[in-house]
């Protein structure tokens, strides 16, 4: 009975920080909503029919509703044009009434991810992932920081792990996740290591790495034997398995009672990035909005 205990200390979770972010902005809009004041407005676009997507859309339109935030989707599929999409990005750049365009990705291998993402108004990116913003981030002075990066961060320092200096791995180089949060890191003074698909002897990283962040969306992949002893893994991953359960990349079982911790898929990062996603909504609708007081 111990050990079970002792094992479930070993889990960090985003949900406790989630439901506070929930609850202040809650009050925040209903003040708003007192003195007739305009809503924090998003559009989200969904491209295709990928169940992990299906998942984080219900997940945020589930605290959308919830705290007031207004929110409209629009579903495309596959084969939607590309040309079409950018089209509409832009009505959406003009619209005075909408705060925040959200593409929900990965997007269908047929579409230019970076076009998309970059026909958006950079100060309606609120996922920080426009050139404009990426760039900023880069220089140490980002106007919106990407959801998923910032909430590894805020996890990081939620659970008071030391971050300055030591070795952090990054599994997955991404422009949504491995590549902006590796420039986070940077900025916290973190020596980080990068590697992909392509990396030779995967292992030699692993061991080195005081923290693992995996981001590849692929579950039990990574040789869990290489992992270092105490060391901290963040698993960014979602993945639907053939029961419809939600697992991360890390198969954690094997290597539990060797870890220091490991971030809870799901109730982990992903709860932690919609925190950050509302904080950042409501950053762009205050930007936008100046004259209204909360």
């Amino acid at each position: 009975m111990s050990n079970i205990i002792n094992n479930k200390k070993k889990f960090i979770y985003g949900i406790k920080y989630l439901k506070k972010i929930k609850y202040k902005i809650k009050k925040n809009i209903l003040n708003l909503k007192r003195n007739n004041k305009k809503l924090p407005y998003i559009i989200i676009i969904n491209i295709g029919n990928n169940e992990s997507s299906k998942i984080y859309i219900k997940n945020k339109c589930k605290i959308f509703r919830y705290i007031g935030i207004k929110y409209k989707i629009y579903n495309f599929k596959n084969n939607i044009n590309e040309n079409n999409i950018i089209k509409l990005i832009k009505k959406f750049n003009y619209n005075k009434n909408i705060d925040c365009i959200l593409i929900q990705l990965p997007l269908p291998k047929n579409l230019n991810t970076n076009n998309i993402i970059n026909s958006i108004n950079p100060y309606k990116d609120v996922d920080g992932l426009h050139y404009y913003n990426i760039g900023k981030l880069s220089q140490g002075n980002p106007y919106i920081i990407p959801c998923t990066s910032k909430a590894i961060i805020k996890l990081l320092n939620i659970y008071k792990i030391n971050i300055i200096g030591i070795n952090i791995l990054i599994i997955g180089c991404s422009n949504l996740i491995g590549k902006p949060t590796n420039m986070l890191l940077i900025n916290k003074k973190c020596t980080v290591t990068i590697i992909n698909k392509y990396t030779k002897n995967i292992k030699k990283y692993i061991k080195k790495a005081d923290i693992l962040i995996s981001a590849i969306g692929k579950y039990n992949i990574i040789p869990i034997k290489s992992i270092k002893k105490n060391s901290i893994i963040i698993d960014v991953g979602i993945n639907i398995d053939n029961n419809k359960k939600v697992k991360g990349d890390i198969n954690y079982k094997p290597i539990i009672n060797k870890i220091k911790y490991i971030s809870a898929v799901p109730g982990g990062i992903g709860p932690m990035t919609i925190a950050i996603l509302i904080k950042n909504i409501m950053k762009i609708y205050k930007n936008k909005n100046k004259n209204n007081k909360f």
